[in-house]
């Protein structure tokens, strides 16, 4: 398990494509290490082997432009996968899920292969690790510190190498606190940015999907596969992510005001943020000081306000029936719920709004909080002993960041004396997602810290795609989308999935008799028509106009209505040659047609 492996995903699919190490090796290799590892509280479910190397087999090298080309991906058990149970760390509220989440869907598409269901705090309420049923997973760097929660298997099966790449979920720092301690990338998106569409809720107000990965490059493009609006999810947003960018001249980072920072006695912990502050000093960013008091007082809000009863909502028919079923703490904070009122809720919503304000003025001269991830780190042992303070603890930071809608991305700073990794988190207003990434994978790299736990060695800063800043998106709907016949096309031209979104119900589409086979698109009278998946890619005006000018007849270029509203430009057809061309509307798609084509 050296450094010489390829662990990251941009080495592992570097590895795929240039046929040095294939899929299903991959697969295998994951296997092996779960076996080595010898943790069975990591995995809640696990995919038969075999099952997993056989679809790793069968990706070919028409697949290799796929993102994340045979990449083994981890899912946190509160994220519906098709072909797993959905227990939420909770056998009694198992269940079957009829089809995948948005985001596996996604990541599927995008050449992932889903290997198992990670353990968690029971309905993601916990940022210890320790709340579960299925047993405490081990911390990938010390054994006896806690795992951090509630994606505990999610992080420790990253930081202990078993996957490249996991998906946690964060409400109150589920996406951060587990990576810091286990030595990893944490990114926890803006609200919205990923659909929630076949997630069990913890606040379904607060809540998204986060990813764990070993590089901030790594998370960076997972975010990018998932990202997107989607019609399933009424929490959904259209936030489109933007690329990766050197960072800012001038870059300015906030840190608290003296004596506001709490460390709970660890005075390690609080030497190595003061040493995380003096590097990002070194690289040229300009500190300036805030008042962190109002952030304190949103945190307070999440477990005393009234969000409390967004988790009882999920859990209360199990609380009448089977109350023994649920963990005594999870019970014990969630019970709490039922007896908020409306008013309490109105009077926690109007504070809140007052202290977004004040959220929004601290932001408008600074590009990102630089904070803590967490305050210090406990043992299981001290957890089990003191449940909820120590727990509330760990939240000092991450609390109320969904509260006040802002993204952040957690990274490794540094591993102290005695062995316990610290880590600080960047935070900014909704939106700037690719802004923290852009910033954070400098800083990471100049760490010079070995990622995970195995002491693998941090490969060097990719250098950024070059962009001459006037990138065109480009909607396409058949056989130029991920993983088919003609999406070379796009990739010989540097072209950039941005993400996989529908349009407005206003599209027919047809199977056209063309060889290779494709779809032609044809807008019809608004309501008579069908919402067709399709994925934006953006190309550079150069590459836009070569690639315009190559498409024949009877395919054009023309404006096309997204789902939610937006317009771009993309693929339709000509009327004229539709009489001998097959109506697919009903597949929603030219994947599902596809699919179904091959099997009969």
């Amino acid at each position: 398990m050296g450094a010489e492996q390829p662990e990251t995903i941009a080495a592992i699919v570097a590895a795929h494509r240039a046929g040095t190490m294939t899929p299903a090796q991959t697969i295998a290799r994951t296997y092996q290490r779960i076996r080595d590892h010898n943790d069975p509280a990591v995995f809640i479910s696990l995919r038969d082997e075999k099952d997993a190397v056989a679809e790793a087999e069968k990706l070919s090298a028409k697949d290799a432009s796929l993102p994340l080309y045979g990449v083994p991906v981890a899912v946190k058990d509160n994220i519906d996968a098709l072909g797993f149970p959905t227990t939420a760390a909770c056998p009694a509220f198992s269940y079957t899920p009829a089809h995948d989440s948005t985001a596996v869907e996604r990541l599927r598409a995008a050449g992932a292969i889903i290997i198992g269901k990670t353990n968690l705090d029971q309905f993601a309420t916990g940022l210890v690790g320790v709340r579960s049923p299925y047993g405490i997973p081990r911390n990938s760097i010390r054994e006896d510190l806690v795992p951090g929660g509630s994606s505990s298997g999610s992080a420790t099966a990253v930081g202990a190498g078993l996957v490249p790449l996991s998906l946690g979920t964060d409400t109150a720092g589920s996406g951060r606190v587990p990576a810091m301690l286990n030595n990893i990338v944490g990114l926890k998106p803006s609200l919205g940015m990923i659909s929630n569409a076949g997630l069990v809720p913890a606040c379904r107000t607060l809540d998204c999907i986060s990813v764990f990965a070993l590089t901030v490059d790594d998370a960076a493009l997972a975010l990018s596969v998932m990202a997107g609006p989607d019609q399933a999810d009424p929490f959904s947003r259209d936030r489109p992510l933007q690329p990766l960018t050197p960072p800012p001249a001038n870059l300015r980072l906030g840190v608290p005001r003296n004596g506001q920072l709490i460390f709970f006695g660890d005075k390690k912990a609080e030497a190595a943020y003061g040493d995380a502050l003096k590097r990002w000093t070194a690289l040229g960013a300009k500190l300036v000081e805030f008042d962190l008091e109002p952030f304190y007082e949103t945190a307070r809000l999440l477990y005393e306000g009234p969000w409390v009863a967004e988790r009882y909502l999920v859990i209360k028919n199990l609380l009448a029936s089977a109350p023994d079923s649920i963990h005594p703490v999870t019970r014990e904070i969630t019970a709490a719920g039922a007896r908020l009122t409306a008013a309490d809720t109105f009077s926690a919503l109007y504070r809140l709004q007052g202290l977004r304000k004040i959220a929004e003025r601290t932001f408008a001269n600074i590009d990102a909080l630089v904070l803590p991830t967490a305050p210090t780190a406990y043992t299981t042992a001290q957890v089990l002993a003191n449940p909820i303070e120590l727990n509330s603890r760990l939240g000092t930071y991450t609390n109320f960041v969904n509260l006040l809608d802002l993204c952040g991305l957690a990274v490794p700073a540094s591993m102290r004396a005695d062995g316990i990794p610290f880590g600080i988190t960047l935070l900014a207003p909704a939106g700037r997602d690719a802004m923290l990434a852009s910033i954070g994978r400098v800083f990471h790299a100049d760490t010079k810290l070995t990622v995970g736990a195995k002491g693998v060695a941090r490969p060097p800063l990719a250098p950024l795609p070059a962009s001459d800043g006037d990138d065109i998106p480009i909607a396409v709907v058949g056989a130029h989308l991920s993983g088919m016949a003609l999406n070379g096309e796009l990739t010989t031209l540097k072209g950039r999935l941005i993400e996989a979104t529908r349009t407005a119900p206003d599209y027919k589409l047809y199977a056209l008799k063309t060889t290779p086979p494709k779809p032609g698109m044809l807008r019809v009278e608004a309501g008579t028509g069908a919402s067709i998946e399709l994925e934006i890619w953006s190309l550079s005006s150069s590459a836009f106009g070569k690639f315009v000018n190559a498409i024949p007849a009877p395919m054009a270029i023309g404006t096309v209505r997204l789902a939610d509203g937006r317009s771009v430009k993309g693929f339709l057809v000509e009327p004229e040659v539709l009489g001998e061309a097959r109506d697919i509307t009903a597949y929603g798609g030219w994947r599902a047609y596809v699919k179904e084509a091959a099997t009969t």
